[in-house]
């Protein structure tokens, strides 16, 4: 897959110059590439994307969730709460003034990636589906995964992150289900929760 393709093309598709295209691809590259992102990276990307080709047909705003996979979190430090909402400012901000693209739903959008609840839009539970598809992994790969997120809180001892990280994951089990969409709830949401339940576990 060549994601800066992927991307151009989608730009361009949305009323970006090429000039400008070619300067947002590397700041793209280098907010995602920073030293301190272990998970939350180009692979990510590159990971939703994959699924938004996999089920582009169920999309009714392909443009605005594929916009939405790239910069979802484009702003991301550990140690603050407001990310997403920094992000999708971002992505709205950037967008040219002559754009096909809806902006509010963009931020809409964006902003859904932080609680994970259902949404009446059902592109946004699509977008927020792509975003959780990592916790229905195999165990080792999810293992990587919650790995490479505890190196992004590296700043916080055991003490402060395992408790922390228990509640966030503990949430996820609370909820009727962790999928919003039917295909993936299908798919994905036994093998989702039996890794979940086992990281509590381990974090206990």
């Amino acid at each position: 897959m060549n994601l800066k393709e992927i991307y151009s093309e989608l730009l361009t598709n949305i009323g970006f110059r090429e000039n400008e295209i070619e300067q947002n691809w590397l700041d793209l590259k280098k907010s995602y590439s920073n030293k301190s992102r272990h998970y939350h990276n180009i692979t990510h990307i590159k990971d939703m994307v994959e699924c938004f080709e996999l089920y582009f047909d169920n999309l009714q705003f392909p443009n605005e969730v594929l916009f939405s996979i790239f910069y979802h979190d484009y702003v991301y430090k550990s140690s603050k709460k407001d990310n997403e909402f920094k992000s999708a400012e971002y992505a709205v901000k950037i967008l040219p003034k002559e754009t096909t693209l809806d902006s509010k739903l963009v931020l809409d959008m964006i902003c859904a990636t932080q609680q994970h609840q259902h949404n009446k839009i059902e592109d946004i539970n699509w977008l927020i589906d792509f975003d959780l598809k990592i916790l229905a992994r195999d165990w080792n790969d999810y293992q990587i995964y919650f790995e490479q997120i505890r190196k992004e809180y590296s700043i916080y001892p055991d003490f402060l992150y395992k408790p922390g990280r228990a509640k966030a994951l503990k949430h996820f089990l609370e909820n009727e289900f962790i999928f919003q969409t039917k295909i993936f709830r299908d798919l994905f949401e036994e093998k989702a929760r039996a890794n979940i339940e086992k990281e509590i576990l381990l974090l206990s």
